[in-house]
């Protein structure tokens, strides 16, 4: 006889409409709560059921989906009192009905009363798509006697980039805050105005007219004040979403509050990412950038949200306290983030270890062993001066860090698949034109950090003998008897599972008045890297443009996120041409390599190119089935349409979060707790990746938020 607490529940739940008893049978378990959602035409297929509580140690919610009856189950719900309410296209949010586990619903959907309060729930793609962009024939721009646009600016494709990668990835451009100019600034004149000062607020206010000076300010401004008067005006998006169909019916997630509203993070992780079975339903570690020193950690199983404070080297490193600040329409004059560290990325080891992109010492001199007359050897080849941001280490278990200063800057961080573990990094945005690693065999055992360092330039074989010879500078032209550099830097780095092959990608560089495309990057190591390394680059398909993020699947296909609006993968086994010589040094070669896969989502008004207004910030390849989809299954991070778009036989599954509105994340990982507990043992985990979750639904009160994405066999799977 099973125990009570395991029984199921059999229940129905009948609701009458028009003489029409529409009844569903829901079976729970006293761990679960379940029921039927009715609207004014019967059974409401394909909205999101929200269970929320404060009773445990951090916030916590869980959302299902309704399948083609309207029912649901909200399954392996913490003991506590809930709030449980309806959302979904079409509607506005119902009223919040007290709940505990074990009880069974009959909720009533309310139909949104207009076309607009319908539009309030929409993902920001939907509102950003609104936005004009200028014609192509525009450009190149002609500065502020002209047309607006900077002269620098060359293209439309470079506009359309630098929006996306300079606005949108750090914003969510869509939500209300950012569609809905705020008192603060709308009271202080024209819109124009409004605009230039609301990019001028807070701590971020550098970067932004960074951003502004490259699009052209006068250009910049003037369309995102139109853009945000039509909506005033009442104008509404010019395309809807779809409810979730299919499998997406068949997605759970569940939602901790984790660090402080005033903080934000870029990126997560809960294991190995080579093996999702390392700490399982161990701590989830976040990297909160510029916002804090302090790493916030989750306990899944305790629900508890707690932090690591890490440290830096020297007392003289910067604080994002001392960073010049505008007035904030949500904090005033309050410097909300004070961190020194910079921790942009991190990473697990098979042990356990965490493994951090971090700044430990002031961006100024590097240490004697990375400039010219050292004894290492890859200062031999390129002497390094400076570097942003360097690593650190730290063990959960002795709750000991150490701190590595590097030569080369660090940006995102991946494990090789090695002998040495090595650690490759990327430099992000800066155009170092070198590529850093780091053996943490090495490392360990020594705990010596010049030697177990080093760094290779990024050199084509442009002479096409198949060995790196002595080579011309990026900015030199081309000489028949030799190789070429480049001087790109990794952004996305991703060591090979199938070979000795590091890919990188690099960003376009339109928004740093730098006119270089962006590339994928093969890098082939060879025997002594800083002397034998060879890259070959590759510029995505013609009519597209954008690459941002990286990950190899388990038959060696790179995959890539475009800001033209696509998911791409590139096959070099597909490759026909010449994969060396003089004609490969601007990467257009192997065309064949490449296949898109157009995002869903509207288009930009008046755009006619092929695409979408969407934008993913990375991609990651579910190699082992982590989700519940399939191996080797991409999953893109696109902010825009506020999803998880994972690529299934070639079709998109759209696993979109509706709650908090806003759902901004740029990477995901993986874990298996329970190989034999099956949908219940995986999940692929992910955290808020906003700048300012403030902007979206709970504004100052937001925290950023721990996101775990299941797959059931069905919608009423418990």
């Amino acid at each position: 006889m099973l125990r009570k607490s395991l029984l199921s529940v059999l229940a129905t739940a009948a609701v009458a409409y028009g003489g029409l008893a529409i009844a569903a049978s829901v079976s729970i378990s006293s761990k679960d709560i379940g029921g039927v959602v009715t609207g004014d035409k019967g059974p409401e297929a394909g909205v999101w059921v929200i269970a929320e509580t404060r009773d445990l140690p951090t916030k916590f919610a869980k959302i299902v989906v309704t399948d083609d009856k309207g029912r649901f189950v909200i399954p392996e719900l913490p003991k506590a009192n809930y709030q449980v309410w309806v959302r979904g296209y079409g509607l506005v949010d119902s009223a919040k009905v007290a709940a505990k586990p074990g009880k069974l619903l009959a909720l009533k959907a309310v139909t949104a009363p207009t076309a607009k309060a319908a539009a309030e729930y929409y993902p920001g793609v939907y509102w950003y798509s609104m936005l004009e962009i200028p014609k192509s024939t525009e450009f190149p721009g002609t500065g502020d006697k002209g047309n607006g646009i900077a002269p620098t600016m060359k293209s439309q494709h470079a506009w359309i980039d630098t929006v996306k990668n300079g606005c949108q990835s750090c914003h969510a451009l869509g939500t209300k805050g950012i569609r809905e100019v705020p008192e603060t600034f709308a009271k202080t004149g024209s819109s124009f105005t409004a605009w230039a000062g609301r990019t001028q607020a807070g701590q971020a206010l550098t970067y932004m007219a960074l951003v502004l000076g490259s699009l052209g300010p006068e250009k910049a401004l003037t369309l995102f004040a139109n853009w945000t008067d039509r909506i005033a005006a009442g104008e509404l998006p010019f395309a809807k979403p779809e409810r979730p169909t299919g499998v997406e019916r068949n997605a759970v997630y569940t939602l901790w509050d984790w660090s402080s509203p005033k903080h934000y993070m870029h990126d997560a992780i809960s294991t190995d990412k080579r093996h999702p079975t390392v700490n399982a339903n161990g701590l989830i570690w976040g990297a909160p950038e510029e916002s804090t020193d302090l790493i916030p950690t989750l306990d899944p199983v305790k629900n508890i949200a707690s932090s690591v404070k890490q440290p830096y080297l020297d007392p003289a490193t910067p604080s994002q306290l001392d960073a010049p600040r505008g007035n904030s329409a949500y904090w005033g004059m309050d410097p909300i983030w004070d961190g020194h560290t910079s921790i942009h990325n991190l990473i697990m080891d098979e042990t356990g270890k965490m493994w951090f992109a971090a700044r430990i010492r002031p961006i100024g001199s590097n240490p004697d062993f990375c400039k010219p007359g050292t004894t290492l050897p890859s200062a031999k080849v390129v002497p390094l001066k400076e570097s942003f941001r360097q690593l650190t280490l730290y063990d959960p278990k002795t709750r000991k860090w150490n701190l590595i200063d590097t030569c080369f800057s660090t940006h995102h961080v991946y494990f090789g698949h090695d002998a040495d573990n090595t650690l490759w990094t990327s430099a992000g945005p800066p155009m170092s034109g070198v590529v850093g690693w780091l053996n943490t065999k090495m490392y360990l055992e020594t705990h010596d950090q010049a030697k177990s360092q080093g760094w290779t330039p990024l050199i084509i074989d442009t002479n096409g003998n198949g060995q790196r010879d002595e080579y011309v500078e990026a900015n030199q032209p081309l000489d028949p008897g030799k190789d070429k550099r480049i001087m790109a830097a990794f952004y996305g780095v991703q060591p090979s599972p199938v070979d000795d092959v590091i890919w990188g990608q690099a960003m376009d560089r339109g928004f740093s008045r730098v006119d270089q495309p962006g590339y994928l990057l093969r890098l082939k190591p060879g025997s002594d890297p800083a002397n034998t390394a060879l890259t070959e680059i590759y510029q995505p398909p013609e009519g597209t443009f954008g690459p941002r993020g990286i990950d190899v699947d388990l038959n060696g296909v790179v995959w890539t996120v475009l800001s033209s609006g696509h998911l791409a993968s590139f096959d070099r086994s597909l490759c026909k041409g010449p994969l060396n010589g003089p004609t490969t040094a601007e990467g257009k070669q192997c065309p064949e390599g490449w296949k898109l896969y157009q995002f869903p989502g509207p288009q930009f008004k008046g755009l006619d190119a092929p695409g979408s207004a969407d934008h993913a910030y990375y991609v990651w390849v579910d190699r082992y089935n982590t989700l519940g989809l399939g191996a080797n299954v991409p999953i893109a991070s696109t902010n825009g349409g506020e999803s998880l778009l994972a690529l299934v036989k070639d079709k998109f599954v759209n696993l979109h979060v509706p709650y908090p509105m806003g759902f901004f994340t740029k990477n995901v990982d993986g874990r298996i707790d329970n190989p034999k507990a099956g949908w219940k043992g995986r999940a692929i985990w992910t955290t808020s990746g906003t700048r300012a979750n403030f902007h979206g639904e709970g504004g100052t009160d937001a925290y950023p938020k721990v996101f775990k994405v299941q797959m059931r066999p069905d919608p009423l799977a418990h």
